[in-house]
């Protein structure tokens, strides 16, 4: 009876396959790196929203990225610091819990894809249409955009994992160090035929349409910037847009090397490296990559070094 219970509501996750040795470093690390990306990023949206001048449509939605890190991390992290210092037998889920993670983890990554969507029709009608750029991109059409970057997210993804939760389970071994959607269904012994139809749809369509409207805005904003003789609009586009596709080609590539080796099992081991870098570096790398690219991060920044400095030499 226990056993039947075992099977039923606790799940076993699989961890990491690191030395023994190496738990406390790496708890260290990634306590660290957690501490980092809520402070850079509760800080920066705190800053653009206590400064009128940051009121401003680009960074009214560069808050919307900041939130999200927050919660991608604040999904993946704790649970992973826990898991560190637990033996691997106690490493456990309760499968309502795991289908909740699951549905976060994919919000989280979903809305990465749709936030960076909105970020790029706010450049494309900074640079291609300057003159019109107040009227157009009111508050009301932020509040607005912001609204449908994170519905959109929403409704695909709770029809993803409602598809994983209706099947039943024959298995309770995850296979990862945190539930997602495939680990979700690879429980059952039942057909997962309809699953892996919207999933791919899901992919598909999600990977589709951000890919192509990013492409088609900076092919636009490209071709706006070689006709136009002005330095400063082509200085503006390069500093703005060579921020946005960074961030934009290393979660584009996280994401699809986790998408892949999800049909490896042997190659499990990369696919959590994959993870840990969609997950954890790259939200400390969007509060960096774009914090400092604000005027006013850069001079709280260089004026709390300052401090430090002077501090340092009165010490002395």
């Amino acid at each position: 009876m226990e056993n039947s219970t075992f099977g039923k509501d606790i799940l076993i996750l699989e961890g990491f396959n690191i030395p023994s040795q190496s738990f406390i470093p790496s708890f260290i690390l990634l306590l660290i790196v957690y501490i980092f990306i809520i402070v850079s990023n509760i800080g920066l949206v705190a800053l653009i929203f206590r400064n009128s001048g940051l009121h401003q449509p680009m960074y009214l939605l560069l808050c919307n990225m900041s939130i999200n890190d927050v919660f991608g991390a604040s999904i993946i992290i704790p649970h992973v610091l826990r898991d560190l210092l637990t033996p691997d037998s106690q490493r456990v889920i309760r499968y309502m819990d795991c289908a909740v993670q699951a549905f976060c983890v994919h919000l989280h990554a979903s809305a990465s894809h749709t936030v960076l969507m909105i970020m790029a029709f706010d450049r494309y009608v900074a640079i291609c249409n300057p003159l019109r750029y107040s009227t157009i991109m009111t508050h009301r059409m932020v509040l607005g955009l912001s609204v449908w970057a994170w519905a959109i997210a929403f409704l695909m993804v709770g029809i993803l994992i409602g598809l994983s939760v209706r099947l039943s389970r024959c298995r309770w071994i995850i296979l990862h160090f945190f539930c997602d959607n495939a680990s979700l269904f690879k429980l059952s012994c039942e057909s997962v035929l309809i699953n892996n139809i919207y999933g791919l749809g899901y992919t598909v369509v999600l990977l589709g349409s951000s890919i192509g409207s990013v492409t088609l805005t900076y092919l636009r904003i490209a071709m706006v910037c070689l006709r136009s003789k002005s330095k400063t609009l082509n200085s503006k586009a390069l500093q703005t847009c060579a921020t946005h596709l960074t961030v934009y080609a290393i979660l584009l590539v996280s994401g699809f090397i986790i998408v892949i080796l999800h049909r490896f099992p042997k190659l499990a081991a990369h696919r959590k490296v994959a993870s840990v870098m969609g997950h954890v570096v790259l939200p400390a790398l969007n509060a960096l990559i774009y914090g400092l690219q604000i005027k006013e991060v850069r001079q709280r920044v260089m004026a709390l070094f300052h401090k430090s400095k002077v501090a340092s030499m009165d010490a002395k």
